[in-house]
C-alpha cells in the first residue's frame, strides 16, 4: 500500500545531500566550463525576462493577471538553467551547504561565485544587445519598448533598502525553486517545481540581480537607439543606475538564498547527520 501511494521523488533529506554534493562538483568544474555555463545562464534568464516584458506591455490585462502571466513567462529562464544545464549565481548560493559542511574551501567558493556572476552579466547584457539589434522592442507599435524603458527606469530609481529586501525575498523563492527541482526525477517534475516559486517572485515584484542585468541594459540600449521614443514621464535608465540597483539586490539575493534557504536546510537536515558520521556531538 505504501508503494501505491508513495511519491517517486527525493525526500527533503535526500535533496539536502544531493545539493551538498552538487556544490562540490560545481566549484571544481574547469574555469572555461564555468565561464561558458555562466554566460548561458545569464542569457537564459534574459530570455525569460524578455518574454515577461512582452506580457507587461499588454495594457488590456488586469494588474494581477499581467503579473501572474509575466511570472509564468519568466519561468522560462530558470527552466532552461535547470533542465538544459547552466550556472546561475542566484541558484548557486545553495553551494554554501557544501562550504559549511567542510567539503568546499571558502576561497574556492568565492572564486566560483565571482566567475559565475561576471559570466552571468556578460550573458545577460549580450542578450540585451542582441534583442535591441533585432528590433523585437518594436512589437505592439513600440509597446514592448515602452514597457522595457518603464521597467528599467523603475529599477534604477529604487532605494537601497527596498532593493535589498526585495532581493532577499526573490532569492528565497529562486533557491526554493532549485531545491524543489532537485526533488524531481523527470523533466516534467523539474518544470512544475520551478514555475510556481518563480511566478510568485515576479508577480510580487521582487528583485533578481541577474534578471536586472538584462532589464536595465535593455532599457539603456533602446534609449540609445531611439532617443525620441523615451516619454518625458520615464527617466532614462543609466549604467550608474544599474550599479546602484545591483549592489543592494545582489546582497539581498545572497542573504535570501545562502542564508535563509541554504544554511537553514543544512542545519535542519545535514548538521546532525555529518556530526554523527564524524563521531561528534549532535
Amino acid at each position: 500500500m505504501s508503494e501505491i501511494f508513495g511519491f517517486d521523488c527525493y525526500s527533503p533529506r535526500e535533496i539536502a545531500a544531493r545539493i551538498e554534493g552538487t556544490g562540490v562538483t560545481k566549484v571544481n568544474l574547469p574555469l572555461l566550463q564555468q565561464v561558458m555555463l555562466g554566460v548561458l545562464a545569464g542569457a537564459f534568464i534574459g530570455l525569460g525576462a524578455m518574454t515577461s516584458t512582452v506580457v507587461a506591455s499588454d495594457h488590456s490585462l488586469s494588474f494581477a493577471i499581467a503579473r501572474i502571466l509575466g511570472g509564468v513567462a519568466f519561468s522560462l529562464g530558470l527552466i532552461l538553467v535547470v533542465v538544459a544545464g547552466a550556472e546561475l549565481f542566484t541558484g548557486n548560493n545553495l553551494i554554501v551547504m557544501s562550504v559549511v559542511a567542510g567539503r568546499t574551501p571558502v576561497g574556492k567558493f568565492l572564486r566560483h561565485m565571482t566567475v559565475i556572476y561576471v559570466a552571468n552579466f556578460a550573458g545577460a547584457v549580450g542578450l540585451a544587445a542582441l534583442v535591441t539589434l533585432s528590433g523585437e522592442w518594436r512589437l505592439g507599435a513600440n509597446a514592448v519598448a515602452l514597457a522595457t524603458l518603464r521597467i528599467a527606469s523603475e529599477k534604477c530609481a529604487m532605494s537601497f533598502g527596498e532593493a535589498f529586501f526585495k532581493g532577499v525575498l526573490c532569492n528565497m523563492l529562486v533557491c526554493l525553486a532549485v531545491w524543489l527541482s532537485m526533488a524531481g526525477r523527470s523533466v516534467t517534475d523539474k518544470v512544475l517545481a520551478v514555475v510556481f516559486p518563480v511566478t510568485a517572485f515576479v508577480a510580487c515584484g521582487f528583485e533578481h540581480s541577474i534578471a536586472n542585468m538584462y532589464f536595465i541594459p535593455a532599457g539603456i540600449f533602446i534609449a540609445m537607439v531611439e532617443r525620441l521614443m523615451v516619454p518625458s514621464f520615464i527617466a532614462s535608465p543609466s549604467w550608474m543606475g544599474l550599479i546602484k540597483n545591483l549592489v543592494p539586490v545582489t546582497l539581498g539575493n545572497i542573504l535570501g538564498g545562502a542564508g535563509l534557504v541554504g544554511l537553514v536546510y543544512w542545519i535542519a537536515y545535514r548538521r546532525r547527520a555529518e556530526a554523527s558520521q564524524a563521531g561528534g556531538p549532535v
